[in-house]
């Protein structure tokens, strides 16, 4: 299985929660909010999730191997660092000289 596509939905600048992202596999099937983390100095992916009555959370989809999961991981976080870089580039163009954001 080959990822096909990722998208960045949308982007945090505060706390843990960095991005939430949909990946696409083999033009067929995609997986919407994976969220990228940064906790303990590192960053990770964690899988869309659900409340269970009991309060745990389970994963509605998640990669059975390790291999796989280190895989898409640093797939999604490698397209997060491209896409945060690109958003800030088009941010910097957007200020004027004064400072000021044109929109």
């Amino acid at each position: 299985m080959q990822i096909t596509d990722i998208k960045i939905r949308k982007f945090f600048d505060e706390g843990p929660m960095k991005a939430i992202v949909s990946v696409t596999f083999d033009d067929c099937l995609a997986v919407h909010d994976i969220k990228v983390i940064y906790a303990r100095d590192r960053y990770f992916i964690v899988m869309p999730s659900r409340k269970n009555p009991d309060g745990t959370y389970r994963d509605i989809v998640h990669p059975i191997n390790s291999d796989f999961r280190a895989s898409l991981e640093e797939s999604v976080i490698d397209a997060y660092h491209v896409q945060l870089v690109a958003a800030e580039h088009d941010r910097d163009e957007l200020e004027s000289s004064d400072g000021a954001v044109v929109i």
